[in-house]
């Protein structure tokens, strides 16, 4: 069974950071788009960022550009969000998602999510 765990969520006061994983189990990703969403409460999931299953481009939504930035370690097959400024606007449940050979934006049809990670930003 594969699986993707998020985690690095937490508490924390708005213009602060945190840094997200997400580790997935079962296999290696090294083939694979990986993104990151969002879902605030009583709100449609959002995407955040994706990287495309090369490395070779990368994808934010325009509210996070300049703040959050995706970055992945293929040795230990680990995929960050390191959110920095973060306001209120950014609290929501972050999940972790995989598409093999996928581009890593938006319109993905990504096969592999993980269960999630709160953050929660207070003002």
């Amino acid at each position: 069974q594969v699986q993707l765990v998020e985690s690095g969520g937490g508490l924390v006061q708005a213009g602060g950071s945190l840094r997200l994983s997400c580790s997935p189990s079962g296999r290696t990703f090294n083939n694979y788009a990986m993104a990151w969403f969002r879902q605030p409460v009583g709100k449609e999931r959002e995407f955040v960022a994706g990287v495309r299953w090369d490395g070779g481009r990368f994808y934010y939504r325009d509210s996070v550009k300049g703040r959050f930035t995706l970055f992945r370690d293929i040795a230990n097959n680990t995929v960050f969000l390191q959110m920095n400024s973060l306001n209120t606007e950014d609290t929501a449940v972050y999940h972790c998602a995989a598409e093999l050979l996928g581009r890593g934006d938006s319109g993905g049809s990504y096969k592999y999510w993980g269960q999630g990670t709160q953050v929660t930003v207070s003002s």
